[in-house]
């Protein structure tokens, strides 16, 4: 019994250390834009240099990520980026901001009453104010002289999946590619960058969190205006399909790939 225990408080310490490690790349940082703050993580490439360029990723979380501790936000997707074997084969700085618990990236209004939840987009009456802060921060970024414009990127889940297609909708000029898991948006938003970004759409079958005729209905629209989009629909996975998305060999090899046309 003394042995199992030992055993499993190594492995405890070990995976607190490697929890320590993982945040200790993204270094914290915030943008303030005015009376607004935005927290944020940023990871550089290894042997960074600023006098080298380098692809740009943004990674916009999920709404159980949100809060105000500028770590919650790592929880989905951040291992992805900070594999030594991707590291090394795709040099990139990697965005990963946090909404507060009271905001939402997109302008939508939710109704957590029905299952799935109802989802009421309203692009038109302008970004939410922690939407209007990650746009301000990246038409800053990508200012910067180590960025490469023609490969900035941009991802997301879940909250962060309806995010994704906002942001697409508000910098059409910005993203060479863009990847959506469990989301949705304003089909006919997608007009505005549908024959601009390349996009890959993931959402599981079995979703009773977010519908997946939502991915269905913006695949529908982004052919309907001319882009041709990759569309992923994982038959036996429900809301948590981001598992099965950053499992995909092809996926960062088809991101970094992409350059604005």
């Amino acid at each position: 019994m003394n042995l199992y225990k030992n055993i499993l408080t190594l492995c405890l310490v070990a995976f607190a250390m490697l929890a320590t490690a993982q945040e200790d790349l993204y270094k914290e940082k915030i943008h303030i834009k005015e009376n607004d703050t935005l927290q944020y993580r940023i990871m550089y490439p290894e042997n960074f240099s600023e006098d080298e360029q380098y692809p740009v990723v943004l990674f916009l979380h999920g709404a159980g990520e949100r809060g105000e501790d500028n770590k919650k936000q790592l929880v989905h997707g951040s291992k992805l980026f900070t594999d030594q074997t991707n590291r090394g084969a795709f040099p990139a700085i990697v965005i990963f901001p946090q909404c507060p618990k009271s905001d939402y990236w997109s302008k939508v209004d939710v109704d957590r009453s029905t299952n799935p939840i109802g989802l009421n987009f309203k692009y038109e009456t302008g970004p939410t104010t922690s939407m209007g802060l990650v746009l301000d921060l990246m038409d800053e970024f990508i200012e910067k002289p180590f960025v490469k414009k023609e490969k900035v990127y941009v991802g997301g889940l879940s909250m962060g999946g309806m995010g994704t297609f906002e942001i697409l909708y508000r910098r059409p000029e910005m993203f060479a590619a863009a990847f959506a898991i469990c989301g949705g948006g304003d089909p006919e938003s997608a007009k505005e960058y549908a024959d601009k970004t390349e996009v890959w759409v993931f959402h599981g079958a079995k979703d009773d969190v977010v519908d997946p005729q939502l991915s269905l209905d913006m695949v529908s629209a982004i052919l309907k205006y001319g882009g041709k989009p990759n569309f992923t629909l994982y038959a036996d996975d429900n809301h948590n399909s981001w598992d099965s998305t950053f499992a995909e060999p092809e996926l960062l090899k088809w991101l970094f790939s992409k350059s604005k046309k």
